[in-house]
């Protein structure tokens, strides 16, 4: 690429799927950034949906502010348990194989219960194990967040159905040349 002469702006060479930069007046001095151009669209990237287990249970770590006490406690899928004045229903809970890298994440709602009784939705959404601090909910005396998940309702994985190897050929053996019945030579009319 040729350096730009002070001055000038750089400008793309047009091409039929990116049209050409507009130049800036002569007199101004400003140089138009270089823009990154979208891969062609033949190349594209395919990549296997990361598999995961399903849980049957999650399992939460709240802090109760005031008295400065942590709390472990675990909820069925589906389950309500209140923890203090908020209840907490976990809807999913996903773990990953152990081939692949720790990921535990569940889709969660939390609801808080009032002075007077009322209940108030004040979170729903995924919580990650691993970045407690991302999605937990945060309260002014509660803190509630996702440590794992717990009784596994799927243990295999579903993959593709192996084909059974073909069942092998009969070896051949050559035959040593000794062996080897002597070629007929047709023989020629005379």
């Amino acid at each position: 690429m040729e350096p730009v002469p002070p001055g000038q702006a750089y400008q793309r060479p047009s091409s039929p799927a990116a049209p050409a930069l507009a130049a800036p007046a002569p007199n101004s001095s400003a140089t138009l950034p270089a823009v990154a151009e979208a891969p062609p669209p033949d190349d594209e990237v395919i990549e296997r949906p990361t598999q995961h287990i399903d849980n049957g249970r999650a399992v939460f770590a709240g802090l109760d502010k005031i008295t400065g006490r942590t709390t472990t406690f675990d909820a069925a899928i589906g389950e309500t348990v209140q923890f203090g004045a908020l209840q907490v229903t976990p809807r999913a809970c996903y773990t990953r194989p152990a081939t692949e890298a720790t990921n535990t994440d569940a889709f969660v709602e939390v609801d808080e219960v009032t002075l007077t009784g009322d209940i108030k939705r004040i979170f729903t959404g995924w919580m990650f194990a691993s970045s407690p601090g991302l999605h937990a909910v945060e309260h002014p005396i509660y803190d509630v967040w996702l440590t794992d998940c717990a009784s596994p309702i799927q243990t295999t994985l579903a993959e593709p159905a192996a084909e059974p190897a073909p069942p092998p050929k009969p070896a051949r053996r050559p035959v040593p040349s000794h062996q080897r019945p002597a070629a007929t030579v047709p023989a020629r009319p005379r």
